[in-house]
């Protein structure tokens, strides 16, 4: 009996990592710093409008594209943070989380064969997705330099490129890494895009977590608002990843292929949580300073933590996440010193290297999550050491 080429195609792709070392930290009692959800709710005022809605009836299918009052607070989100302007009736849906709308773009603007331009390490979804559209992988490799901070090599990047790149995928800020991709980074990103026609799509659902350096949206620079499909999402920046509501902006066009995708994944999703999620995106600046400032402190904690452990560290310049060499406690495999932690330390940590094409570049690098409460932080750091 012959097999189907999609099952063969997708057979790599197992039970994620994040399920594999949540699933140890409760096994174990282990703190857990792997999967990147915080431990604390978010805004009372979003909490408050999802109660409300609940108790109000609204309780049933959404329109397609999102409720109206959403689709307009992220049109308004956008003006006010980034100075885009959205036609909240063309320009926005509303998806079940960012990975919905990053595999629905796929879906919708990838044709077999075509090639997907993106940065290793990546999130696992992205490689799922491009594996789903029958498209091709062309991943660049982020490096950490002397400073720390993770790059690329331009020329690396041009090569990834060809007759057959279809789009490329950019997540800035960047997990796992942390890295904030620069407005220098995205202007060669930009001009190749232009220079082999290709479509951008951007995840940003780390937007306002940045504590080093300024977020920039690809589709602000010149020429790529048209070509752009920009994403983001409830979950990070209101401490609701539970809540699975994202969205996706950009020209009618390609607005237009991620909806119809859409419709045949999850149709509509969250329909009582919608409205709150409009609430949150209106919060006065003060909310998203003072979240990111909080963020901020938890890094510089865990950032210390771990570099009097042993690790060597290279600080983020934004996201939830701190990624560390483990070289200098003696480790080579990220893997088996990841499934060995929680036994020798009660610390769950999630190994980079399943992040990459290329894993021997990533294969020393592990992940923590420091979006827990200080006492928490505290508590893994002293296991740890």
């Amino acid at each position: 009996m012959s097999t189907d080429p999609l099952v063969e195609r997708m057979r790599p792709f197992g039970t994620t990592i994040f399920a594999e070392m949540s699933a140890l930290a409760a096994r174990t009692g282990a703190v857990n710093l792997g999967q990147g959800f915080p431990d604390t709710d978010g805004p009372p005022e979003m909490l408050a409008a999802a109660a409300q809605a609940l108790a109000g009836g609204a309780n049933q299918y959404p329109p397609l594209p999102g409720i109206p009052a959403l689709r307009n607070a992220i049109a308004r989100h956008e003006q006010r943070f980034w100075g885009l302007t959205r036609d909240p009736d063309s320009e926005v849906v509303v998806t079940a989380g960012a990975t919905e709308a990053v595999a629905a773009a796929i879906l919708a603007l990838c044709e077999p064969g075509d090639e997907v331009v993106c940065f290793e390490p990546y999130y696992d979804s992205y490689a799922a997705s491009i594996t789903l559209a029958g498209a091709v992988r062309r991943p660049v490799t982020l490096r950490p330099g002397p400073d720390g901070r993770y790059g690329f090599d331009e020329a690396e990047l041009r090569a990834a490129f060809g007759p057959r790149t279809r789009l490329v995928l950019l997540n800035t800020p960047h997990n796992p890494t942390g890295k904030v991709f620069t407005e220098p980074e995205l202007t060669v990103i930009a001009g190749l895009c232009q220079e082999f026609d290709a479509w951008a799509v951007t995840d940003e659902v780390y937007e306002h977590l940045v504590f080093d350096g300024v977020h920039t949206p690809l589709a602000t620079l010149r020429g790529m608002r048209e070509r752009t499909l920009r994403i983001s999402s409830a979950g990070k920046t209101f401490s609701c990843t539970g809540w699975k509501v994202g969205w996706a902006t950009g020209p009618a066009p390609l607005v237009s292929a991620v909806q119809r995708v859409k419709q045949f994944l999850t149709f509509v999703n969250a329909s009582p949580l919608q409205p709150a999620v409009a609430v949150a995106l209106d919060l006065p600046d003060s909310y998203f300073t003072g979240f990111t400032a909080g963020l901020r402190t938890n890094r510089d904690r865990l950032v210390a933590g771990l570099t009097a452990a042993g690790f060597e560290v290279f600080s983020p310049e934004g996201t939830y996440f701190v990624t560390a060499d483990i070289r200098p406690l003696g480790g080579t495999d990220g893997l088996e010193f990841c499934r060995a932690l929680p036994g020798r330390s009660g610390v769950v940590a999630v190994p980079t290297q399943v992040f990459y094409d290329h894993q021997e570049a990533g294969r020393h690098l592990i992940r923590f999550a420091f979006c827990k409460r200080p006492e928490v932080i505290d508590e893994a750091v002293t296991r740890l050491k």
